[in-house]
C-alpha cells in the first residue's frame, strides 16, 4: 500500500494530477481544493496516499494534509458516502471547516457540498461528531462558519506551532486546551503563547 508520494507535478486532469517519482508517473486522484495548492508541472510536491484496491482497479488519492486523509477515510465510513461524495465535501469545506460543521452539528454547512442532501448531511454530522480525527478543533462548535475570527485565530495559531516544529495532532490538541483556557475572543498571538506553554508540561 501506498501511504506518501514524494516527486514532481507532471500534468493536470480534471480531478487528478500526475505525479513523477523517478520516472513513474502516478495517476493521483485529488480534491479541487487540493488541486488548486499544488504547484505548478516541473516543481516538486509531495502528497499524502490513500491507496483503494478494488477488483478492477487500483486507484491512489492524494491530499496535502494528513487531516484530509483521515476526514476522507472517516467520511466513508457512513452510509452512502462513498470517495466521489468524500472528495466533493473535501472540495467544498477544507479539513479545519469540516471538523466545525461537524462539531457544531452544522447540517447547513455539509450540504454545501455536491451530491449532499439534507438527510445525507444529517446523518455525516450525527454519525461522526464523537469520531473526528485529531484535526477537529472542539471549541469551534461555538463558532461553526468557516471564517469565524475563533476560526481564524485558531488556524493562524495552529499553523504557527506547526512552523516551529510541532507535529499538527500537538498543535491542535495544544490550542484547543488553549482556547478553552483564554476563551472565543483570544488572538492568535495569545494563543500561540498559551499553547507553547501547554506543549512545554
Amino acid at each position: 500500500m501506498i501511504g506518501k508520494l514524494k516527486g514532481v507535478i507532471d500534468s493536470f486532469g480534471e480531478d487528478f494530477v500526475i505525479l513523477d517519482v523517478n520516472g513513474v508517473g502516478y495517476v493521483v486522484t485529488c480534491s479541487s481544493r487540493t488541486l488548486a495548492h499544488l504547484p505548478r508541472p516541473g516543481e516538486p510536491a509531495t502528497l499524502a496516499i490513500e491507496t483503494q484496491v478494488r477488483e478492477d482497479s487500483i486507484r491512489l488519492f492524494g491530499f496535502l494534509q494528513e487531516a484530509e486523509r483521515d476526514w476522507f477515510r472517516l467520511l466513508q465510513s457512513v452510509q452512502g458516502v462513498g470517495s466521489k461524495v468524500a472528495l466533493a465535501l473535501l472540495s467544498t469545506l477544507s479539513a479545519d471547516a469540516l471538523a466545525a460543521a461537524v462539531a457544531g452539528q452544522d447540517k447547513a454547512m455539509v450540504a454545501r457540498a455536491p451530491g449532499v442532501g439534507p438527510k445525507l448531511a444529517a446523518r455525516i454530522v450525527a454519525e461522526l461528531k464523537d469520531k473526528a480525527p485529531a484535526g477537529a478543533v472542539a471549541a469551534f462548535a461555538a463558532e461553526p462558519a468557516e471564517e469565524t475570527s475563533v476560526a481564524s485565530a485558531a488556524r493562524d495559531a495552529i499553523s504557527a506551532l506547526c512552523n516551529l516544529g510541532y507535529g499538527r495532532p500537538q498543535a491542535q490538541a495544544a490550542i484547543s486546551a488553549s482556547l478553552a483556557a483564554l476563551g472565543p475572543e483570544a488572538e492568535a498571538s495569545a494563543l500561540i503563547r498559551r499553547g507553547l506553554k501547554e506543549l512545554a508540561q
